[in-house]
């Protein structure tokens, strides 16, 4: 029996592959469970509109992270927080901060989840943060510390 998997099925394949396996496994154990479709001419049609559709959602969030990334990079952030006569600040920028600062720069909404800093940031000055776009797009955003008057 010829049946094409929903899910990822610990030694019998991966999610959309197709594969042979006997009759009894395939109509008893897969099917009922939800992990596997006959693998009819419908469902194998099926199956190929839908790697379709998600390979071009992939293409089109790619292009849009790229375009956040343009967008990103060409800014620099000030950040205004209250610090000592030396410089040093009274706790640190955080996620929050640099994401907040983002969005009200650019009007563009950042996870914080997504804002990597190398080491805190903890003096004024100029800095730089990575911000976590897409698995292979990573925006590099200028930020410049600044001491708050009170």
């Amino acid at each position: 029996m010829k049946v094409i998997l929903i899910e990822d099925v610990q030694g019998t394949g991966k999610k959309g592959d197709t594969v042979s396996v006997k009759d009894g496994y395939g109509r008893n154990f897969l099917v009922p469970r939800g992990l596997a479709v006959p693998a009819s001419q419908g469902n194998v049609a099926r199956l190929e509109n839908l790697i379709k559709s998600v390979s071009n959602k992939k293409a089109r969030d790619l292009k849009s992270a790229e375009e956040m990334k343009a967008k990103l990079e060409e800014t620099t952030l000030a950040i205004r927080k209250k610090a000592g006569e030396d410089g040093r600040l009274f706790g640190s920028v955080t996620h929050k901060d640099v994401a907040e600062a983002i969005k009200a720069l650019t009007g563009v909404e950042v996870d914080k989840k997504l804002v990597r800093f190398g080491e805190p940031i903890k003096a004024t000055g100029a800095h730089t943060v990575v911000i976590h776009l897409q698995s292979d797009v990573n925006a590099e955003v200028k930020i410049e510390v600044e001491k708050e008057e009170a």
